[in-house]
């Protein structure tokens, strides 16, 4: 196991009856990574965040967290680890920091960190106002506090933009970027939203019906997201046939023809050979995969994140 994997699984499956929620899911959260954990609702993102809390039991499978056992040292482990599962939980007829307190007296850290905590999620300000008043974004960052007060190793976040407005998914996510440069936090957060997680992970892995499809940096799923050309002709199958003798690879897609990794000179060539063999080029088309068509593709649905 690499020194500096934070969270390691292998085979990590979670079944209820004859159902995967999670099947023979292989994460590896390396040190100081926003590692984004993306898929649809159900997809089986909160029972895996449960199994690595020891909230869930997994059915088979072993989990690794700094390097260690979470069957045989999960107290260890945990005293080293923040979450936030699904909602915050606090006491809505205390204010902010008597929450704050409670978790102080659980978690056994300095009045400092109770401070520093809050000035971090900036809810200073809003610390003697009871939680029950706080608005949904003041809720969630609360959550977050609590989560921080240990100044854990790592951070574990399931769906905390959930439900919040622009300002407050804003607020969040530049919450979560600062953590790991600025107090060497390692951030596993899950989300259903694809521009969140783009914006804010380093790394990501997607996962669909309990299986995890891929699993790497956020810039090499960037470079999947290639151009393409779409190319349009009086004659599409004279057309395919004179630029296959040429060594073109074009493919029918929807009546045009189409061709990857092709450089603009290329483009320019194709274009004067089709014109001299008489073949009229009507449209020629620039298209780019967004990362959520990149997502259907790995899945294989027509559903949204």
């Amino acid at each position: 196991m690499s020194a500096l994997a934070i969270v390691q699984t292998q085979n990590l499956t979670k079944t209820y009856g004859a159902i995967h929620s999670v099947n023979k899911v292989d994460l590896h959260v390396q040190e100081g990574e926003i590692y984004g954990f993306l898929g649809p609702n159900g997809a089986g993102k909160t029972t895996t965040l449960k199994m690595l809390l020891g909230l869930i039991k997994p059915t088979e499978g072993t989990i690794n967290i700094f390097g260690e056992s979470l069957s045989k040292h999960r107290p260890s482990i945990l005293q080293r680890t923040g979450s936030l599962i699904e909602s915050p939980s606090y006491y809505g007829h205390l204010t902010g920091l008597e929450n704050m307190k409670v978790m102080q007296r659980l978690r056994n850290v300095p009045d400092n960190n109770v401070d520093e905590a809050l000035r971090i999620v900036r809810l200073e300000n809003q610390k003697n106002k009871k939680a029950e008043q706080y608005s949904l974004g003041m809720k969630q960052r609360l959550g977050i506090a609590m989560a921080l007060l240990a100044f854990p190793k790592l951070l574990i976040l399931d769906e905390p933009t959930n439900g919040l407005d622009p300002a407050g998914i804003g607020e969040i996510r530049e919450l979560i970027k600062l953590l790991p440069e600025r107090y060497g936090i390692t951030i596993l957060l899950s989300s259903h939203l694809l521009s969140e997680i783009e914006q804010i992970a380093t790394s990501v892995g997607i996962i669909s019906e309990g299986n995890l499809l891929y699993q790497g940096s956020m810039d090499s799923l960037r470079q999947k997201n290639r151009n393409a050309i779409f190319m349009k002709t009086g004659d599409n199958a004279k057309a395919e046939q004179l630029l296959f003798t040429q060594g073109y690879r074009p493919t029918q897609s929807g009546g045009r023809l189409e061709l990857s990794n092709i450089q603009d000179s290329e483009v320019a060539e194709m274009n004067r050979m089709l014109v001299e063999h008489q073949i009229a080029v009507t449209r020629i088309e620039e298209q780019k995969k967004s990362l959520e068509d990149i997502f259907l593709e790995l899945t294989g649905k027509e559903r949204s994140l």
